[in-house]
């Protein structure tokens, strides 16, 4: 009766979230959205670093000051902001170039740079120099706002843990060549020009360098299994611009570590990381405290991959942990607008 009963509210559940109907604006999701962001946090991020592209978070952003955008990324097909929070904006002073949008409240500030910006808030915004700028608060009143934030965060969410099942799916074509301390990656590209590796989290242990040898791929995916994951190996020879092509896929972590500079967009939707270097490509983690830097050289390929199903404990869990937040933006007191 109890499993029964489960599975009753496990189809009701994604009844639900399926019949719900999407906000005009725009939602990215898929590998697009590797594409659009140079970070990707679906729950809190704290940082003390900066991010060279646009950053989502899922959650809250928190941390002491740190710097988003400071380079200039492709274009956005979507007028996506430089940053984009579905809470609330917390701690030191937050860097800005290109403008931002945030469900909740900003209390830390912005220190808006550059050419004139648009931020919009949902609640109440402070410590935030608006001289030529435009700054909205109080927009969690005007219809379809919150609930724009909530359809992108949910379908980032749901499209991601798609987006690592089916990679992780995919049968391997390429092998890494672990010799003494250093792996050597030579990518094997398919028909459809995509390269896969497949690995282990003990593998990982094994090398301290990586040689990467992409030889005209257009995407190479590595898939690492398990579920906590250590990165501290050292690049050599021609490793520039990997973040464009290489995905590294971790499917199953719960937790990544980042201590070096790391070549290579990063796709761990269920793990907390952490970085203490920079990363050089896009990321995409459940939660992150970020300590390094995240270069731009986002993902570029042309691959598009066919969706696998995420499991339905992963689903009922994220679900849960998102609806709590979901329900507090809706509750939130509407702020009294800086600006008009």
């Amino acid at each position: 009766m109890a499993r029964a009963a489960y599975r009753a509210g496990l189809t009701a559940a994604l009844a639900m979230v399926a019949a719900t109907p999407a906000s005009a604006a725009t939602v990215i999701q898929g590998i697009d959205a590797l594409h659009e962001w140079n970070l990707v946090v679906l729950g809190d991020l704290k940082s003390s670093s900066e991010v060279e592209g646009r950053t989502f978070v899922g959650g809250n952003l928190s941390g002491t000051s740190s710097n988003y955008q400071i380079r200039t990324p492709a274009a956005s097909t979507a007028n996506t902001p430089a940053l984009t929070v579905v809470g609330d904006v917390t701690g030191g002073t937050k860097n800005l170039t290109g403008g931002a949008t945030v469900g909740g409240d900003v209390t830390s500030g912005f220190s808006l740079n550059g050419n004139p910006q648009t931020v919009l808030v949902g609640g109440t915004i402070a410590n935030t120099n608006v001289n030529q700028n435009t700054v909205k608060s109080g927009q969690a009143a005007t219809a379809g706002f919150t609930q724009a934030l909530i359809d992108q965060r949910d379908a980032l969410t749901r499209s991601m843990v798609d987006l690592s099942n089916g990679l992780s799916a995919l049968a391997a074509n390429s092998t890494a060549l672990i010799a003494s301390n250093r792996a050597t990656f030579n990518a094997v590209a398919g028909s459809n020009g995509v390269a896969v590796f497949s690995l282990t989290s003990s593998d990982l242990a094994k090398f301290g360098e990586i040689e990467f040898n992409r030889n005209g791929a257009d995407t190479v995916i590595v898939n690492v299994s398990g579920a906590t994951i250590k990165l501290d190996d050292n690049f050599t020879g021609s490793v520039d611009q990997l973040g464009r092509n290489v995905i590294w896929n971790f499917a199953g972590a719960t937790q990544v570590d980042i201590s070096t500079q790391w070549r290579g967009s990063v796709l761990a939707p269920l793990a907390a990381g952490t970085n203490s270097n920079y990363i050089q490509g896009t990321a995409v983690f459940n939660s992150m405290v970020q300590k390094g830097e995240v270069h731009l050289d986002t993902y570029a390929g042309n691959f598009r991959p066919t969706a696998a199903v995420p499991e339905p404990g992963t689903w009922m869990m994220m679900l849960a942990g998102f609806g709590v937040l979901g329900a507090t933006l809706r509750r939130r007191k509407v702020g009294v607008p800086v600006a008009a």
